[in-house]
């Protein structure tokens, strides 16, 4: 890599222990399962042979574990950025899912009411904005190397439609973000030469996937 070359890696946080099925957000203590576990080690043993010189985690507890093992790795500190945390919901503590969760009750539907802003939480723009500050005190303080940080699935998405300079609200159906994810912002000085998208972890996701259908079968 040349010196005036610089890759910012987004990485998603593994799977999270969350048997209740529930929208965690900012609440404290949820951690990583096993196979979370297994997926930061993953993700870790990808970069392993990266130029990594700096590495960063939202302060929640499942993006600071999966951020340990690929500091420890290459014998580095997390650095903790507030700005790299989930955005805010309000529907954070409940479920949600379609059918069986807050969505079905008519009294949460007035939160629904601006899909573009979007009304139920943190606007779109302010999650760019923090993710973007992070990444570039990354980008400095991995000057001619490459930096890690770990955040969540929306402010990682919400940074790449940013930076690509795409309209902000999007259909979540459609997010490349997967757990364990990367997303690595490449710089040749202060400017963005290209996105690209990985997924180390992709293997494991099948597993995973395939042992709920036969548990469910």
């Amino acid at each position: 890599m040349s010196g005036s070359t610089t890759i910012v890696h987004l990485l998603r946080h593994g799977e999270v222990h969350n048997p209740e099925g529930i929208l965690y957000g900012r609440i404290p203590g949820f951690g990583l399962s096993e196979l979370g576990r297994e997926m930061a080690l993953t993700a870790a043993e990808r970069l392993s042979g990266r130029d990594v010189v700096h590495v960063g985690a939202s302060p929640l507890q499942r993006a600071q574990e999966t951020a340990e093992p690929i500091a420890a790795s290459h014998r580095l500190d997390t650095v903790t950025y507030d700005g790299l945390i989930e955005s805010g919901n309000s529907f954070e503590g409940l479920r949600v899912g379609v059918g069986d969760g807050a969505l079905r009750h008519p009294r949460y539907w007035w939160r629904l009411r601006d899909p573009f802003r979007p009304s139920w939480g943190e606007a779109y723009l302010d999650i760019a904005r923090r993710v973007m500050d992070a990444v570039d005190k990354a980008r400095v303080a991995a000057e001619g190397a490459e930096a890690v940080l770990v955040s969540h699935q929306l402010p990682i998405w919400i940074a790449r439609r940013f930076a690509e300079r795409k309209h902000l609200w999007h259909d979540p159906r459609r997010r490349e973000c997967s757990l364990a994810s990367l997303t690595s912002f490449h710089y040749e000085h202060e400017s963005l030469t290209r996105i690209e998208y990985s997924e180390p972890a992709g293997h494991l996701l099948l597993k995973s996937e395939s042992a709920r259908k036969a548990k469910g079968a």
